[in-house]
């Protein structure tokens, strides 16, 4: 999902935001308003308070209009970082017009139960 990668590792929501998102954009992260600029917004002042702010992306599913995106945030002072689980909806011309998301901090390794990663 470039649009993850453009705002994210490069810091460019602008960017991201003008090549990947359709004409209009609904947020359900209860936490940042609908549009392209509040999500423009949104991760200019992260990057202000995190600015080595990076992520990758472990998994991509995709059916029909919905790609689901696993991703791994780390945490640039040293944490293990948030587990995190996307979903966008797509328009016809495969433009991002609808987003949700699930986060999880990762635990250190002394508070896990079981030998599984997050990943």
């Amino acid at each position: 999902m470039q649009l993850f990668v453009g705002s994210f590792n490069d810091h460019d929501p602008e960017g991201a935001m003008k090549k990947y998102a359709g004409a209009e954009y609904r947020q359900h992260n209860p936490f940042v308003k609908d549009g392209k600029e509040a999500f423009i917004a949104f991760f200019k002042d992260l990057f202000q308070r995190v600015p080595k702010a990076r992520m990758e992306i472990k998994r991509v599913i995709a059916e029909g209009d919905l790609v689901a995106v696993h991703v791994h945030h780390l945490d640039p002072t040293g944490g293990k970082g948030r587990a995190t689980m996307d979903w966008f909806r797509l328009d016809a011309n495969g433009k991002i017009v609808e987003h949700w998301d699930v986060m999880q901090w990762v635990p250190e390794d002394n508070e896990v139960k079981n030998q599984n990663t997050m990943f």
